[in-house]
C-alpha cells in the first residue's frame, strides 16, 4: 500500500514539475510593426496595434518600442540585427522593464547597441522591484569595429551579454539612453542569447485546478481498489 501511495504522489510530482521547470526562450520581437507598443505582445495579448506573438508570460512596460530596419522600411536606424529586422528601444521613460510574474531563473541575455553605456538590472521582484539577482553593465559600442549597415544603418554593431545569477527573477531594467540604445533576442533562462526551442505553455488556473482533479482522481481510482481487493 505504501508503495502504491508514493507511487501515485511522484505521479503528481512529475505532473507538477511540468508545468514549473526551468525553461529557455527568447524573444525576437519580429511580428511587432514599426514604433508598436510591445506590451503584451508576449503575454497572451497584443501590442499597441493589434500584433500578437506567442504566449510566454512576458510583458513590457509602455516605453518599450518596437524598432524595425530601415532597410525593409521600417523606423530605426539599425543593421546587423541578430534576428531578421526588429528590435527593442524606447523613446521616452528612461527604460524599459520586462516583467515576468511566473518567474524565471539560471541566467538571462540578450544582444545591444548603443550609442552610450548602459546598464541591465535583474530583480526577483516585479516592475524593477526588490533584490538585485544581476547587473550588467554595457559599453558603448554602436558603430565600433568598423562595421557597416546591410546596407544602411548607424546601430551597426550588436554585442551578446548576459549573466548567471541565483534565485527567481520576475522583472529586468534595461537602461540606457533614449533613443540611443537598442535589445534583441532576449533568452530568458539562459546566460547564453541562443535561439531555444519555444517552452511548454505554463499552466492557467483552470488548468492547474485540472490537473489537482486528475490526482484527487488518481487517488480515488487507487483506494478503491484496495478496498475491493
Amino acid at each position: 500500500m505504501v508503495h502504491g501511495i508514493r507511487f501515485v504522489l511522484l505521479l503528481a510530482l512529475a505532473v507538477f514539475s511540468m508545468g514549473a521547470s526551468a525553461q529557455v526562450y527568447q524573444l525576437t520581437f519580429e511580428g511587432l510593426q514599426p514604433g508598436e507598443l510591445v506590451q503584451n505582445f508576449y503575454n497572451g495579448g497584443t501590442g499597441s496595434l493589434g500584433s500578437s506573438g506567442p504566449n510566454y508570460g512576458v510583458s513590457f512596460s509602455d516605453s518599450a518600442l518596437a524598432g524595425v530596419d530601415t532597410d525593409v522600411g521600417g523606423n530605426a536606424n539599425m543593421a546587423n540585427e541578430p534576428s531578421p529586422d526588429t528590435a527593442v528601444f524606447w523613446t521616452t521613460g528612461g527604460s524599459v522593464v520586462m516583467n515576468a510574474p511566473a518567474g524565471f531563473s539560471t541566467g538571462f541575455s540578450f544582444y545591444y547597441s548603443s550609442a552610450t553605456a548602459a546598464t541591465v538590472t535583474v530583480y526577483d521582484g516585479p516592475d524593477a522591484t526588490g533584490n538585485v539577482l544581476a547587473t550588467i553593465n554595457l559599453a558603448a559600442q554602436h558603430d565600433g569595429n568598423g562595421c557597416t549597415g546591410d546596407p544602411t544603418g548607424t546601430f551597426c554593431n550588436w554585442t551578446q551579454a548576459g549573466a548567471s545569477f541565483s534565485g527567481i527573477a520576475r522583472s529586468v531594467d534595461f537602461s540606457g539612453t533614449e533613443n540611443q540604445t537598442a535589445y534583441d533576442n532576449i533568452t530568458i533562462g539562459s546566460a547564453t542569447p541562443v535561439l531555444a526551442a519555444p517552452p511548454r505553455p505554463v499552466p492557467t488556473l483552470s488548468e492547474w485546478g485540472m490537473i489537482l482533479l486528475s490526482v484527487v482522481l488518481m487517488l480515488g481510482f487507487y483506494w478503491q481498489r484496495r478496498r475491493s481487493a
